[in-house]
């Protein structure tokens, strides 16, 4: 096996420029893969070459891949079928699915939610790291549990992003990690040996929030957790001026702390709570259970209202990302407005939060209809747009 510091890692045999990100926000400054995917397989070549000859062909999950250059790479390099992948965002999965279906690699995977299925007898792990250490945690306790005895984990991600506490994290699940060389601007980490002894998961986790007086819980994927979003806090004072209606959706809701609020303040509405994130839809079932709101809140997991008729809604509130991934961007700030748009009933209502700087007023009057600012802090705006 190829050290990862020596040169260029030997990803010969699948074009990663023929991936597209589609349908996440597509921009100049956005991309399908990195070197991080690059220096995995080639981490994991020598492992993954040995398992296509064996009748454990079947035995490899990939976790994190973003667009499914691991996946798609590990298919396409060594021939291998039966590959179990989880991606926490749908938008992910969609992509996956349709550079697949344009590489003629559809056979070759199965998406897989992040439960004990996922590494049942797994004898290695393909996994672009994510930032959070929660979501670091929830991943190798699930691992650790339930992969092979002997199972192989091969893990990177960009340099900035890696911290000596991801160490101290997997350190707690397994007994030997052991980082690679940086490689334009990524690193690698091998990680073996599960230990017995480690802790159960604790996920999801659960907070009672005194200023709300309710339980909010996260899996370890969710923004920010099990805390109160301050943003959050701001949108959620309007509560009272948002329009009377049977019904509400939650757009990218995270921890259901929006969904539980509005249920609990208005006892006769009914809540859809939606994300992309599939850690942020559990998230919000069980924050809905844990307030005894389960029968009023349904938590579901969709691609920018994607699944919602046409003007079937009266009122949506969202507190939308400003960053895809990693990187700072607009993109997925807008295309959940044009969502909102095409959901909401002419007269219906939008309630969006965001930082101030970002001023999106403009963006809303042009895509759903008249904008008012209903409430300004130092930090956020709360604005209410009607639909023409």
């Amino acid at each position: 096996m190829q050290h990862p510091g020596h040169s260029r890692p030997a990803a010969d045999g699948f074009d990663f420029s023929a991936l597209r990100r589609f349908p996440d926000v597509e921009a100049a400054n956005l991309f399908a893969h990195d070197a991080t995917d690059e220096l995995i397989l080639t981490g994991a070549g020598g492992f993954l070459a040995a398992l296509a000859a064996t009748p454990d062909a079947g035995s490899v999950a990939v976790v994190g891949d973003r667009y499914g250059a691991l996946a798609l790479g590990a298919a396409a390099i060594h021939g291998l079928t039966g590959l179990r992948v989880h991606q926490d965002a749908l938008s992910g999965e969609l992509a996956l699915a349709a550079n697949a279906k344009r590489l003629g690699l559809s056979h070759s995977y199965r998406s897989l939610p992040l439960t004990a299925e996922l590494f049942a007898g797994t004898t290695v792990v393909l996994w672009q790291l994510p930032r959070s250490l929660d979501e670091l945690e929830e991943t190798a306790a699930l691992i650790r549990a339930h992969g092979a005895p002997g199972v192989q984990v091969v893990a990177g991600g960009r340099v900035k992003h890696m911290a000596l506490a991801m160490n101290t994290v997997l350190a707690r699940h397994f007994q030997d990690v052991v980082p690679g060389r940086a490689w334009r601007k990524s690193r690698l980490l091998r990680v073996v040996g599960p230990r017995q002894e480690a802790p159960a998961s604790d996920f999801p986790r659960q907070e009672f929030n005194d200023a709300l007086g309710l339980w909010l819980c996260a899996h370890g994927a969710t923004f920010g957790g099990t805390k109160l979003d301050l943003g959050t806090r701001f949108l959620l004072e309007f509560i009272p001026e948002m329009r009377s209606t049977a019904a509400a959706i939650d757009l990218g809701c995270g921890n259901g702390t929006i969904a539980a609020a509005l249920a609990k303040a208005r006892p006769g509405l009914r809540v859809c709570a939606t994300d992309q994130s599939a850690s942020a839809v559990a998230s919000a079932a069980a924050t809905a259970e844990a307030n005894g709101l389960g029968d009023r809140i349904a938590a579901v997991r969709d691609d920018a209202l994607a699944g919602f008729p046409m003007a079937s809604a009266e009122l949506v509130v969202l507190n939308p990302p400003f960053h895809v991934g990693a990187s700072v961007h607009a993109g997925i700030a807008l295309k959940l407005f044009d969502a909102a748009s095409r959901v909401l009933a002419p007269g219906g209502e939008l309630w969006t939060v965001y930082n101030r700087h970002l001023d999106y007023r403009p963006q809303l009057e042009e895509r759903v209809g008249p904008t008012q600012v209903m409430g300004r802090n130092p930090k956020f705006s709360v604005a209410r747009s009607t639909k023409n």
